[in-house]
């Protein structure tokens, strides 16, 4: 087994309003899936994000809602924060760039020495102008056409086809803010020119194993010409640039998040493997790649993409405040019935849709086959033999079949669940069937319970279950960790046991449970 340190990135969320399933089902999640089943397994794991802050969605907020920039993104960020931790999303690291010591230095410093040595250098393009806002139009305040594709898109990049634009090039933008057909005029920003990394880039695409969609992305990158990605842009909200003769901007988000990435490094030549949505694809694959291959450090060996997550037909959309929010979410179905939803569901190669039926369903499963399986074998465990665990080796009609199958589908997890295959939609198949077979050994097996004068298949059966269920508590714990920890310290474990075979043992014969008063899985 290798213990190369693993570092796993997520998308920053943007602090524009609550946390939605949207993002769950996205990055966050599958993250957290990975980064469990590889401490699980032993491996050297971190995971990283932070809040984008700076995003121009956070002022557009602010805008609408008549208030400071700086409440916005504090007041969203924490409840981002603390509805990621409800989700059992934990990261390692999670910057907050106003919190974080030297960030705006670091930030500033990191395009200064860029400019200075000509891998940004300025450039007097067209910019989207609104007169009656007396504003200029970049990333979200504008609106218009994609110059690629057509699709309706916002400044920067379109979320449709992932094309990078510059905003001057969409197709009769528009002001968000008031829907003014914008003007277009002259403005000198500082640019990173991709082109000029272009053998880099290919030989890292070339290098780098990534699903399709992506890899038809980079070549339509690369045939049409590498963009030239603006970094800084005209506003009061972000980070000051301090080059000279462009000190009234602000450093642009995308560049942030390379900054971000390299903060988060903490000097460990680690290999990355990044979680994000397909419409951050430009940054995640070219900017970010060009300067990290630039400066000299790792460019990451690994991408999970997901599409959209739909609620009544559309993507779900923090700003348009069409979304079904994280909090009432899981104040609805609870953390494990939720995570198993939208890993059930995860938007891979194609978008999937929400509905509140099918997180219902998910509640089902758990309520109508996980938890009575583990009432009735803790219910009979107390009434016939006391409490603790009987000193016999498992057994039962059918044991021999069951543990041959269960091997196998520990073996099957561990596909589903390693970085090379990741699958946690075919990870959630497989702990349901073998909840359901276990189930089905024990109605089998319950009318020994009815023997007269041999009690000793019976506890045989008993014992034959609590080795499933010790196991369970360690394949399900990347999954459904609230529920998998219930289980397991019921049974005497620590949480997060390697997901193998091996864990199909029982508990040691005098053990006593201790089941929690409620539900193991769900509430």
């Amino acid at each position: 087994m290798t213990t190369t340190p693993i570092r796993i990135t997520a998308t920053a969320p943007v602090p524009n309003g609550e946390l939605h399933v949207g993002h769950l089902a996205g990055p966050y999640v599958a993250a957290d899936v990975l980064r469990r089943f590889l401490r699980a397994d032993g491996r050297p794991v971190r995971m990283s994000s932070g809040i984008d802050q700076h995003h121009t969605a956070v002022r557009l907020c602010a805008l609408v809602q008549g208030r400071k920039a700086e409440e916005v993104a504090d007041g969203y960020g924490e409840s981002i924060t603390v509805d990621l931790q409800r989700a059992g999303v934990e990261f390692d690291a999670l910057l907050h760039p106003d919190r974080e010591p030297g960030y705006r230095t670091h930030v500033q410093d990191l395009l200064a020495r860029l400019h200075a040595d000509g891998t940004v250098v300025a450039r007097s393009r067209l910019l989207p102008y609104c007169r009656p806002c007396e504003r200029w139009l970049h990333g979200v305040l504008v609106t218009g056409g994609c110059p690629y594709c057509g699709a309706t898109s916002g400044g920067n990049v379109c979320r449709s086809c992932a094309r990078p634009n510059d905003c001057g090039d969409l197709l009769r933008p528009l002001c968000v803010l008031c829907g003014t057909p914008a003007d277009l005029r002259q403005y000198r920003r500082l640019y990173l020119p991709l082109e000029a990394h272009r053998d880099a880039l290919l030989d890292h695409w070339a290098a780098t194993p990534m699903a399709p969609r992506l890899a038809v992305l980079c070549e339509q990158l690369a045939r049409d010409g590498l963009a030239e990605v603006a970094v800084s842009h005209p506003a009061d909200w972000g980070v000051e640039v301090t080059a000279p003769g462009f000190e009234e901007q602000r450093v642009d988000s995308r560049f942030e998040a390379v900054a971000a990435h390299l903060l988060a490094e903490d000097g460990q030549p680690d290999g990355v493997l990044q979680f994000f949505g397909f419409d951050h694809a430009h940054l995640r694959l070219a900017l970010l790649p060009a300067l990290l291959l630039h400066l000299g450090r790792p460019v990451p060996v690994g991408h999970q993409v997901n599409e959209a997550y739909r609620f009544l037909g559309r993507r779900m959309s923090t700003g348009q405040r069409h979304a079904v929010w994280a909090l009432d979410a899981l104040t609805e179905g609870g953390s494990d019935a939720l995570r198993r939803h939208v890993l059930s569901q995860r938007p891979v190669g194609r978008p999937t849709d929400f509905t509140l039926e099918g997180l219902d369903g998910s509640r089902q499963v758990l309520e109508e086959e996980w938890n009575p399986w583990l009432v009735r074998l803790f219910a009979d465990l107390r009434e016939d033999c006391h409490g603790s665990v009987p000193d016999t080796a498992p057994g039962g009609a059918g044991w021999a079949h069951l543990c041959e199958r269960l091997s196998v589908t520990a073996a099957e997890l561990r596909v589903a669940y390693r970085p090379e295959s990741f699958d946690p939609r075919r990870a959630v198949a497989l702990l349901d069937e073998a909840v359901r077979l276990v189930g089905e050994f024990q109605l089998v097996n319950a009318y020994e319970r009815d023997r007269a004068d041999d009690q000793s298949r019976h506890r045989a059966a008993l014992v034959a279950q609590l080795a499933v269920a010790r196991a369970l508590a360690a394949w399900a714990w990347p999954v459904m960790p609230e529920g998998a920890t219930r289980l397991a310290r019921a049974l005497g474990d620590r949480p997060g046991a390697p997901i193998t075979p091996d864990t199909l043992t029982p508990p040691l014969p005098g053990t006593r449970p201790t089941p929690p008063t409620g539900p193991v899985f769900g509430f």
